[in-house]
């Protein structure tokens, strides 16, 4: 600011001095020198007046354009930064997330995924299909693998690779057929040796069949386990007296009471006597 004034004082001076130089040497008088005075600092007066009206405006708008085009261009630059710092971190996350889902995730999907199958082929029954297994021709004796330096074909060498143990080959013995029991059928003209037995049953249905008299007592036994009466949970009763039928493999029928046509209870047996 300073400096400007300086200048103005220099230049007002310097059109002083040529005023009173030109007059000099002039043929002006007086009054035309003091007019022309008046004139060339009324002249003066409007050019800084102008200067100092227009000067600060041009001065504004030019730095102003100088201004908004720095400010763009920092603007663009921060931008640029931004975008590059979002990138940056993108990228960064992107490679935690892989580096999570690989380390992390796949695994226990793995994981889950085993175990989910092992639940599923054990409730179905092929749990072999969890075992390794082994590949045609592992696990041979030395046997085999010495027959299978004898010169063949492909064809042969492979029958003798698929050929089955003795074992299983060797034709077992046919298991001796029972003799079948020889069922003696009794009518009614046996005679005097054959009882009629009704055996009365705890579900209320009577069962009737025929004995010999010589027939020993455990027939009786074999015939209640056939109705569906287990005899160590029933036992075979007289209706009058009522008792316990004595039974054994060494008592026949007449021995053990039955002499007539007879009719026996069935009845479970106390707990206490067993």
């Amino acid at each position: 600011m300073s400096s400007s004034k300086t200048s103005w004082l220099l230049g007002t001076l310097l059109i002083s001095i040529l005023c009173f130089v030109s007059w000099k040497h002039s043929i002006i008088d007086v009054r035309g020198a003091f007019l022309l005075v008046g004139r060339g600092l009324l002249l003066l007066g409007l050019s800084t007046l102008m200067v100092s009206y227009f000067y600060p405006r041009l001065r504004s708008l030019f730095s102003s354009n100088t201004r908004s085009t720095s400010e763009y261009s920092e603007e663009e630059e921060a931008k640029q930064r931004q975008k590059q710092a979002r990138e940056e971190l993108q990228e960064k996350h992107s490679e935690k997330a892989f580096s999570y889902q690989e380390s992390v995730l796949r695994p226990r999907q793995e994981s889950s995924m085993r175990k989910k199958e092992k639940r599923f082929y054990r409730m179905t029954g092929e749990s072999w299909k969890l075992t390794d297994g082994e590949q045609l021709g592992e696990g041979e004796s030395l046997g085999q693998s010495a027959h299978g330096d004898v010169d063949g074909t492909p064809n042969q060498e492979a029958v003798r690779r698929r050929k089955l143990p003795e074992s299983a080959t060797r034709l077992h013995p046919k298991p001796e057929v029972p003799p079948q029991k020889r069922v003696r059928m009794l009518n009614d003209s046996s005679g005097k040796d054959v009882v009629r037995v009704a055996l009365r049953c705890p579900s209320g249905r009577t069962i009737h069949r025929r004995f010999l008299k010589s027939d020993s007592s455990s027939v009786l036994l074999d015939w209640l386990l056939k109705t569906g009466y287990h005899p160590a949970v029933y036992t075979l009763c007289t209706t009058y007296p009522r008792q316990p039928l004595i039974i054994g493999k060494d008592i026949s029928m007449g021995d053990a009471g039955i002499l007539t046509h007879t009719v026996l209870n069935v009845e479970g047996k106390d707990p206490s006597t067993t």
